[in-house]
Formats: structure tokens, C-alpha cells, sequence
């Protein structure tokens, strides 16, 4: 597991070698970043990133992650297209070699499905994580009637 101090020279590195310019501000860990890889605070120019990608085995992960969000930084500070969908963005990221996407690696959320119901025609089975009005809904493929089988708390 690398420490805080360790990312920032690492995220210092990155973006010399990468982006020929000086990272200026903090490199920190946040515990509480669970589906992303990392994020750019745009108001105290700090990067956070996910420690889950800090681990030993999901260290190959870290350098595009690193390089996407000082995709983000650098273009933020350059006043050009900083936001995912813009095309200085594009460019520069795919330049880099950063990643699009943060990697799965098993940790994503995940609902749980508390109501299933079922066709009373075909028998189709419905799980749902909502309650539904099954006099307003009714089967895709029959149109029949849903009842509740089952309520899982």
C-alpha cells in the first residue's frame, strides 16, 4: 500500500514526465471514494484518489488514473476544455495514454432486490428493489397480472 507521501512524488512524476509541467498542489487519499479511481477538486486544485487502487495488486492501475485527473488539473489551470465530454480533454488523455474509465476491479455498488413478483399467466418473475402499483403494472410479455411472491427485508 502506498502512503500520501508517496502518491504525491509519484503524482509529481506522472506529471512531468507525461504533461512537461509541475504538479503544484496536494495528492491526498479518500476513504470515501468507492466507485471512482480518483477525482479533481476544482475550488483547492487537490487530486484524491481511491485507495483500493493503492493496493499491491491493483498498482498497475494507478499511472492512468493518476494521468487522467491531472488530465483534468492541467487543463482546469490552462482555462481549456477540463470536463470529460470536451475535446481538449479527449485529446490530451488519449496523448498521455491515461484511462477513459475507472477499472472494475469487483467493487462496485450494488442494490438489493427486496421485491419479486410474478406473472400469474406466464410466470415470469420480476425482482425489483422499489415496490410497484400492480394495478398500473402488468406483465411485458403476457399482459398479465403481477402479484408480490416474495418481500425480503
Amino acid at each position: 500500500m502506498i502512503n500520501e507521501q508517496e502518491l504525491q512524488q509519484l503524482v509529481e512524476e506522472i506529471s512531468l514526465e507525461s504533461f512537461g509541467r509541475p504538479f503544484r498542489h496536494q495528492a491526498r487519499i479518500n476513504r470515501r471514494l468507492k466507485t471512482t479511481g480518483g477525482r479533481y477538486l476544482l475550488a483547492s486544485h487537490q487530486l484524491e484518489f481511491n485507495p483500493l487502487f493503492l493496493k499491491e495488486e491493483n498498482l498497475h492501475y494507478l499511472p492512468g488514473i493518476i494521468k487522467h485527473e491531472l488530465t483534468h488539473y492541467h487543463l482546469h489551470l490552462l482555462g481549456l476544455g477540463y470536463r470529460h465530454k470536451d475535446h481538449d480533454f479527449k485529446v490530451l488523455l488519449k496523448r498521455v495514454g491515461g484511462s477513459r474509465y475507472a477499472p472494475n476491479i469487483g467493487r462496485g455498488r450494488r442494490q438489493q432486490r427486496k421485491y419479486l413478483y410474478q406473472c400469474q399467466k406466464c410466470c415470469l418473475k420480476y425482482p425489483r428493489v422499489r415496490k410497484i402499483n400492480t394495478r398500473r403494472y402488468f406483465c411485458g410479455r403476457c399482459g398479465g397480472q403481477l402479484r408480490l411472491v416474495e418481500h425480503l427485508n
